[in-house]
């Protein structure tokens, strides 16, 4: 079955970094437009980033952009998500997701899997 593994959480100070990473299995990785959302408990979860099936394309939402980098590398089957100076609003569980044929849009409602997150803390 399809699985998507999120790694690479953990707790870091304001202005930091990180580097997400998500293992994608039991699926045609590269006919996968793949994305990252967030979500605070209790909040609706967000999206954060996607990149297109080709890879070509990539999108970012607005607090995020310049300073998240979605990646993948269709031979390991990983998308990754780099993220620099992070601000302590950008705490949230991280979670990767899959839409076939996608070109990594905004619109969560469009993704087939999903991982189960990955908790992600900035201390101020």
């Amino acid at each position: 079955q399809v699985q998507l593994v999120e790694s690479g959480g953990g707790l870091v100070q304001a202005g930091g970094s990180l580097r997400l990473s998500c293992a994608a299995s039991g699926l045609i990785f590269s006919r996968y437009g793949m994305a990252w959302f967030r979500q605070v408990l209790g909040k609706d979860r967000e999206f954060v980033a996607g990149i297109s099936f080709v890879g070509s394309s990539t999108s970012y939402a607005d607090y995020v952009k310049g300073r998240f980098t979605i990646s993948r590398d269709n031979a390991l089957n990983t998308v990754a998500l780099q993220m620099n100076s992070l601000k302590p609003e950008d705490t949230a569980v991280y979670y990767c997701a899959a839409d076939l044929w996608g070109a990594g849009v905004q619109y969560e409602n469009r993704y087939q899997f999903w991982g189960q997150g990955t908790q992600v803390t900035v201390s101020s």
